[in-house]
């Protein structure tokens, strides 16, 4: 009796649990179906839908006369689908033979279970077209876009190139990336539970909106000329490498920015130096190829040597502790402290006024008058020139000057930065405070982007960039202009004298540390026309062998530049 009692005890227990498991499930259910109905309706149907991105072309880089620096190729991408393919070994014994890869690399992806595998991408449309022509069940030919530039090397370290998925890297790419990259679009097809496309049913396509066109304020013809007589000196003085820059000191437009040995921008990863990379390890070929990749215009700081006189002269001329009658003596020395700072000319320049120490570029004349005008107004003009600042220039990774802390200035450091050494500052920031002096006193932010166009050529924007008045006076602007024409006329820059025009300028050759080296930078900075500059520009030389001053063999490089560069631009002869 007892386990009669038991047993209807233990069934209706187990009639009771089954009994709340299906209201329990049937509760899950209406869940499922009313509540969440949308979320797994959606699931069901992505599972059922394929979607395949579709490249933007990339917006073109075009120079500011419409010659195209940077463009676009027609690619493909190669995939498979594994669920479509209907003869495994065909498949991979044409990719195998049209894309020239072994069968080790392509079988694993034929052969694995997914949804879709990419083969290769950036093949050439010619041979994408070829597989396309086999019609093979379940491989796909997507076209796609490369970047390519028509110039090779041109203007590398400036244009910049893109990586693998075709975003910007370096340069003016990296940093136009908004402007350049366009909109991706998408094709959307519907596959059976098998994962087949099926047919009838049409594709879902948004199309993809190609990126806008950047005009830069670089001109081709500019930049080719720069570009081989930069080369052309040196390997005329075996030098390392060689700087040179033109810009307008009016507004801050970039003409051409020269960084040779300059790198083929079709081929970034192929190191220009002739070093083979399969001899470097992995750390050694990145350090390699970022070497390579500065622009030593803006991401590499020097010291200036005498160019920097330039802003010396021009502060204390801004402060009046210095006139044009004041005269000096030049034994070929000066004694600060307990060092004996010598002149480039050793047995002196004997007596001279302050416009002849200009032009024989004189170190005891400015170790006179930066002593005259002192460590803390020194510092103080080296502020206000904006020389702490970065220029802002539109491209990446500039560098920012390096320079002794205020309190750390003794009468020594002073006497030695009055011409340009002790302290590190980047060929941009030279180019810029130098214009900021003789434009009359505005400081200008220098830059290459000049407008965003439509594929059209339609204006949509045109950049804009700061400037400041006041960096010096207009009298004393017109003075340094005078100035640093005498230079060129009659003294030290006279290799650089152009018959018919003006030309203001100032050279320099400073030494590299460590001193012992014996390693030296060639340089000489000059513009044009003297009262009234509308180019400007600078040349420099890195490791020269042989003579080495600025003087002798930087500035007949921007004479040449100039004799050219100044009628095309339609500045006539005076």
């Amino acid at each position: 009796m007892k386990n009669k009692t038991y047993n209807k005890k233990k069934i209706l227990v187990v009639f009771t649990c089954a009994v709340l498991i299906l209201f329990a499930l049937i509760g899950r259910l209406v869940y499922l179906m009313v509540f969440d109905a949308e979320y797994y309706q959606e699931l069901a149907q992505n599972l059922h839908e394929r979607e395949r991105e579709i490249k933007a072309a990339r917006g073109e880089i075009v120079d500011r006369n419409g010659v195209v620096l940077a463009t676009n190729r027609t690619v493909c991408t190669i995939s498979v689908i594994h669920s479509q393919i209907e003869d495994p070994e065909e498949v991979i014994a044409v990719l195998c033979r049209e894309l020239e890869l072994e069968e080790e690399d392509v079988r694993p992806k034929v052969e694995k279970v997914s949804s879709m595998e990419k083969i290769r991408t950036n093949v050439d449309k010619e041979t994408g077209d070829r597989i396309r022509s086999y019609d093979l069940a379940g491989v796909k030919v997507d076209e796609d876009y490369k970047r390519y530039y028509p110039y090779d090397e041109l203007a590398s370290r400036v244009l910049g190139f893109t990586g693998g998925d075709n975003q910007g890297i370096i340069g003016l790419e990296v940093k136009y990336e908004e402007y350049l990259k366009g909109t991706n679009g998408t094709i959307l097809t519907v596959t059976d539970a098998r994962g087949i496309e099926l047919e009838g049913i049409a594709e879902d396509r948004i199309e993809p909106v190609a990126g806008e066109t950047l005009q830069v304020t670089l001109d081709y013809n500019i930049q080719a000329y720069c570009e081989q007589a930069a080369l052309n000196v040196m390997e005329e003085k075996q030098a390392e490498a060689v700087s040179i820059l033109l810009m307008n000191p009016q507004n801050g437009e970039i003409y051409a920015m020269v960084n040779v040995p300059e790198f083929n921008l079709n081929d970034p990863y192929e190191l220009n130096t002739g070093t083979d990379a399969d001899s470097l390890s992995d750390e050694e070929l990145q350090d390699a190829l970022n070497q390579m990749w500065r622009n030593r215009c803006i991401n590499d700081t020097y010291e200036p040597g005498s160019v920097f006189k330039i802003i010396t002269a021009s502060a204390c001329l801004e402060e009046g502790v210095v006139s044009l009658d004041d005269t000096f003596y030049c034994p070929g020395y000066r004694v600060v402290e307990d060092r004996r700072i010598r002149c480039h000319k050793v047995g002196g320049h004997g007596q001279e006024t302050f416009v002849q120490g200009i032009q024989n570029s004189c170190n005891p004349v400015f170790m006179d008058i930066g002593l005259r005008l002192g460590a803390a107004k020194f510092y103080d003009y080296f502020e206000a020139f904006g020389l702490f600042r970065l220029t802002n220039i539109d491209l990446p990774g500039e560098a920012g000057t390096i320079m002794h802390k205020k309190e750390d200035i003794g009468t020594v450091e002073l006497a030695t930065m009055t011409f340009g050494q002790s302290f590190q500052v980047t060929p941009i920031q030279m180019a810029v405070t130098v214009s900021s002096i003789i434009n009359g006193g505005r400081r200008v932010t220098p830059h290459v982007g000049k407008a965003v166009l439509s594929k059209d050529g339609e204006l949509i924007e045109e950049l804009e960039y700061a400037s400041a008045d006041g960096i010096v006076s207009k009298e004393t602007s017109e003075t340094m202009q005078m100035l640093l024409e005498g230079v060129v006329s009659e003294g030290s820059g006279k290799n650089a004298y152009l018959e018919g025009y003006s030309i203001g300028g100032k050279t320099a050759t400073s030494q590299t540390l460590p001193r012992s080296a014996n390693r030296y930078i060639s340089s000489f900075l000059g513009f044009a026309p003297a009262d009234d500059p509308q180019v400007l520009g600078m040349v420099i030389i890195h490791d020269p062998q042989g003579v080495y001053y600025g003087g002798t063999i930087a500035a007949p490089v921007l004479r040449d530049i100039y004799d050219n560069v100044l009628p095309y631009l339609g500045i006539e002869k005076s």
